[in-house]
């Protein structure tokens, strides 16, 4: 059988960049998507654009702010979570859960918590820790999971092209990394850092006032966790970054795995 490729994908307004969504779907043939940031309210996720090119997909959206999906190609997504318990006050649109052909794929876009510290941060790592707890349970089902999307942390040093220039920033903040750190110690594996165990790679890059966009800016901080079941059947995993540089784009490329 050939390997699904599963992807996530920042996109910074549904909507505005669906162009490049449109075109990135046609061109990558990716079997399962993970979009975060719709910034688009229920009725108007363009769904009827997405089905066109060959996606079933599920959403909750939500006005101007947050908004995650999930897309599937030749399949039906079936939906098992919506949002993360611990809070029932939260109302953002941060967590998407489905099973895909008998995948179990996690769709997240957590806090920034700029600026930093402060009440955003708190929220930050309040969400990091329902996360962290909600993941615990995901690894006893021993199921073959992908827990993907916009963590919004800078894991280590090599994630960054020049990471003095985000110390003071919440993606790179001490109490980020450990909390990302907690994860891998549950037994959670970085896909892309296990392909690419000594590479830089990145899928943020800051807008340029020139046009383009600073290549000296550039983070891994949007990553594909995978479960112990699916660790041997990793065959591959890296980043669209080409995407980054097409008109109008969002300021994240794709990033993407292969699981046979």
């Amino acid at each position: 059988m050939p390997a699904t490729r599963i992807a996530t994908f920042n996109v910074n307004g549904v909507n505005g960049r669906l162009p490049v969504l449109l075109k990135w779907l046609n061109e990558s043939a990716c079997d399962i998507v993970c979009l975060q940031e719709l910034k688009t309210s229920d009725e108007k996720f363009p769904v009827d654009a997405i089905r066109d090119a060959g996606y079933s997909a599920i959403w909750p959206g939500q006005k101007s702010y947050n908004g995650v999906a999930i897309l599937a190609r030749d399949a039906v997504p079936v939906e098992r979570r919506r949002g993360l318990p611990g809070d029932p006050g939260d109302t953002h649109s941060r967590y998407l859960e489905a099973e895909v052909n008998g995948l179990i794929v996690g769709c997240l876009y957590l806090p920034n918590g700029n600026p930093a510290p402060g009440r955003k941060f708190d929220y930050k790592l309040r969400w990091f820790d329902r996360l962290i707890g909600y993941g615990r349970s995901l690894l006893q089902e021993d199921a073959p999971v992908v827990l993907c999307g916009d963590y919004n942390v800078v894991p280590t040093p090599i994630d960054a092209v020049v990471s003095r220039r985000w110390l003071g920033g919440a993606v790179y903040f001490p109490e980020s990394r450990q909390a990302y750190a907690r994860m891998l110690g549950d037994g959670w594996i970085d896909a892309v850092r296990r392909t690419h165990p000594e590479k830089g790679v990145y899928t943020y890059w800051n807008f340029s006032f020139r046009g383009g966009y600073d290549r000296s800016s550039g983070l891994r901080m949007d990553h594909l966790l995978i479960s112990p079941p699916l660790s041997d059947q990793l065959r591959g995993a890296g980043v669209d970054a080409d995407v980054r540089g097409w008109e109008k784009p969002s300021d994240q490329a794709p990033a993407w795995i292969e699981i046979e």
